[in-house]
Parts: C-alpha cells; sequence; structure tokens
C-alpha cells in the first residue's frame, strides 16, 4: 500500500492545479506522475489498466472528495495481484 500513498501524496501535491484546470475530469496518477486527465472515469480506467495493469495507480475526479474503501476490498485487490 506503500506505492498507493505515494500516488496519493503525488496528487495531493497537485491537486490545487488540477481544481483550477481540469476540475471535474478525471486523473490517472502512476509513478509518482501525473498520467493524464480524462473526461470519463470508463476513459481513464481504460487507459491506466492498459498501461499498469493492476496498478497500483490511482484514479481520481478533481474535485471530488476522496472514497474510503473497508479494508476488506483493498485485502482482496492485493490477494488478486
Amino acid at each position: 500500500m506503500i506505492e498507493l500513498e505515494r500516488e496519493i501524496e503525488t496528487y495531493d501535491s497537485i491537486r490545487a492545479d488540477l481544481e483550477n484546470s481540469h476540475m471535474g475530469q478525471w486523473a490517472v496518477v502512476f509513478g509518482q506522475k501525473l498520467v493524464g486527465t480524462y473526461a470519463s472515469f470508463g476513459e481513464a480506467a481504460q487507459i491506466a489498466v492498459r498501461n499498469y495493469g493492476r496498478g497500483p495507480y490511482l484514479i481520481r475526479q478533481v474535485g471530488a472528495p476522496p472514497i474510503a474503501m473497508p479494508a476488506s476490498v483493498v485485502f482482496n485487490v492485493q490477494q488478486h495481484a
């Protein structure tokens, strides 16, 4: 989970700029870099999965509050990685 925490930190460090120029779009962060912003979650997810497989990577809607996942969901994802 350390990798995902780093992606979240990266997003948080550029959040203000993203909110000024890409509000409502979907951002993909991988490798502590912004990959891009996309008009829909589906487009962002397609790019992320195609380029980075199961990740971890962060897909977040610019301007939306972060979503908390139950530990069981996070654990399940890790088991299948």
